[in-house]
């Protein structure tokens, strides 16, 4: 017999019935992240000039020290050339970022998550804004901004990840544009 294999999903945790393939739920309480604090800490969205077009935090921070600390990190990330790799340490956690097109995405996370994981995020988040634009571009995001903050609440919980499906991802922000154009 294999053993079991135990997943979070949702705030519920499964065990993998291990050669049976079946998976019997644990628990229908929301579970504690296994750390105190939040995976992720914040998203930005942020053109070649160093002007923030998004900005969402999942931690409180005061605005000024914020402000303060967006800034050094925005600097950073456009100094870098493209040899090297897409994160670096700041404070006490880890900057991970991308560029495409004319955005950069810049997420900060705990200090002990995977990097390359952040990187398959923000590609599927781009992936994502990229469906419901047909084609994302920062004017897309400039002028709808409110539709940039839905599709980053589905994804991202309380600065944990809970959603990765396009589908569901785009299905609250599609059925609010078909109610609001009406029949």
């Amino acid at each position: 017999a294999r053993a079991h294999t135990h997943t979070r999903t949702r705030g519920c945790w499964l065990a993998g019935a291990g050669a049976t393939g079946h998976s019997v739920l644990l628990s229908l309480e929301p579970v504690e992240p296994i750390l105190s604090a939040s995976m992720i800490k914040f998203v930005l969205l942020v053109n070649k000039q160093g002007q923030t077009r998004v900005s969402q935090y999942y931690e409180h921070r005061d605005v000024k020290e914020r402000t303060t600390d967006e800034a050094e990190i925005v600097r950073k990330c456009l100094a870098r050339n493209e040899n090297q790799c897409s994160f670096m340490e700041y404070r006490n956690y880890k900057v991970v970022y991308r560029r495409y097109a004319s955005l950069y995405f810049i997420v900060g996370v705990n200090s002990n998550v995977n990097e390359l994981s952040i990187l398959e995020f923000i590609h599927m988040v781009v992936e994502s804004l990229d469906k419901y634009f047909e084609g994302v571009c920062e004017l897309d995001i400039m002028f709808n901004i409110e539709k940039a903050h839905m599709i980053l609440d589905e994804v991202i919980v309380n600065g944990e990840i809970v959603e990765t499906n396009q589908v569901r991802i785009l299905a609250p922000v599609k059925l609010i544009d078909k109610v609001t154009k009406g029949p």
